[in-house]
């Protein structure tokens, strides 16, 4: 009765395995239905984590909302959007694919594509998923006592790998540039998070911990912008016109930790139509789409 017992979870485990398996591929095939005049390619920080209902479309695991900037952005245009950004991507996954069964995030664009906007890079570094570990380790939620137990402390800035976040985010411009060569491409950097000194209640990080952190933070803003630049893109650099919104301010542009609900750390609605206004800016004094 033991092993007929045993048996029985067993395949009980195994099936719950496939099924999930079988879910998150069938999430993963799902591609926005549209026209790609707008493609937007990203992590949550272009996805819009926690600012509103999920798109349309839009696999589960990406947490693709209807209050992500290039939402906002396309309606500003008045550009039909493809909103390939997701949750937890990194830079590689714009361009090969490979995240939750996902292919490459590029793979709608076109030769009348008219504007593709790109904001990635923050989980090739490492960056808001350290903050958030670091944050959860200075509480007394079990959370972070697993974090205290098992994580090891965040890496060095050399230890990032900001040399191959250049190199995948020059890459990705230049095949965007070949599937759309008459396409505007922007490249938003992600917005400022931190105070320019200090610390305050709601990052829910030391001094040394904040101060950390803020290096890796302008370094990636560095990095963003000599890609772009490289690659003939426009650069929207929100982390120079967010250092006035920062977490700790009266009109942060994005979440702490304490108040950043289902998404610390990450853009509120106000960042998110920041981001939207400063792009539709850049382009209008660029040159009209």
């Amino acid at each position: 009765m033991v092993k007929r017992g045993c048996l029985g979870l067993l395949a009980v485990l195994v099936v719950a395995v496939i099924g999930s398996v079988a879910f998150a591929h069938a999430q993963a095939r799902r591609t926005p239905q549209g026209e790609p005049a707008y493609v937007a390619l990203g992590s949550s920080f272009a996805a819009g984590a926690g600012l509103g209902e999920l798109q349309d479309g839009s696999p589960l695991f990406c947490a693709r909302s209807v209050g992500g900037y290039p939402q906002l952005l396309a309606r500003k245009l008045k550009l039909p959007i493809v909103d390939m950004s997701c949750g937890g991507a990194v830079t590689k996954h714009l361009l090969r694919g490979g995240q939750f069964f996902q292919g490459p995030q590029v793979r709608v664009i076109d030769k009348d594509t008219r504007l593709v906007t790109i904001t990635a890079g923050g989980n090739d570094v490492g960056y808001v998923g350290d903050l958030s570990m670091l944050a959860a380790r200075n509480t007394n939620s079990n959370f972070g006592r697993l974090v205290r137990l098992f994580w090891g402390g965040p890496k060095t800035l050399e230890q990032r790998g900001f040399e191959t976040l250049q190199r995948e985010l020059a890459g990705t411009i230049r095949d965007v540039r070949l599937r759309a060569p008459h396409a505007r491409i922007v490249v938003a950097t992600y917005p400022t998070i931190l105070p320019p000194t200090g610390t305050c209640p709601r990052l829910s990080l030391s001094g040394g911990e904040a101060k950390s952190m803020r290096d890796v933070g302008d370094r990636l803003a560095q990095v963003t912008r000599e890609a772009a630049r490289a690659g003939g893109a426009m650069v929207v650099d929100m982390h120079a016109l967010g250092a006035k919104h920062n977490a700790c301010t009266a009109a942060p542009w994005v979440n702490g930790w304490t108040n950043g609900g289902v998404a610390p750390f990450h853009p509120t609605s106000v960042g998110a139509n920041a981001t939207a206004d400063a792009i539709a800016q850049r382009l209008a004094s660029h040159q009209q789409l």
